[in-house]
């Protein structure tokens, strides 16, 4: 089973910073990455296929794509590729927000 993490500031108190994360600052920070692109659409293709409407970050690692899901003022993605942890961090670090699970 996948571990799935959520990039928050909830837990913080944070004088100078909004509680949550905007759509707007994920959009501005994410584009400055040139291995993530934006998409209002994720698709996931298997035996069947399915698409999710929302506001993804797709990380381009290596010959996969992995989803930084923007929701609700949160950033969510899961840890199935180790490599994610490592990435996750430093997404949480440069926004000033935590990791938490679930």
């Amino acid at each position: 089973m996948s571990q799935r993490y959520r990039i928050t500031r909830t837990l913080q108190e944070n004088g100078n910073l909004e509680q949550t994360i905007s759509l707007d600052e994920c959009k501005q920070y994410f584009s400055s990455k040139s291995d993530f692109i934006y998409t209002s659409v994720y698709t996931v293709t298997g035996s069947t296929s399915m698409s999710i409407d929302g506001d993804f970050f797709m990380w381009n690692y290596n010959d996969t794509q992995i989803p930084f899901r923007y929701y609700q003022g949160d950033i969510y993605v899961s840890g199935t590729n180790e490599a994610v942890i490592p990435m996750m961090i430093e997404v949480a670090s440069e926004l000033v927000a935590d990791i938490q699970e679930g």
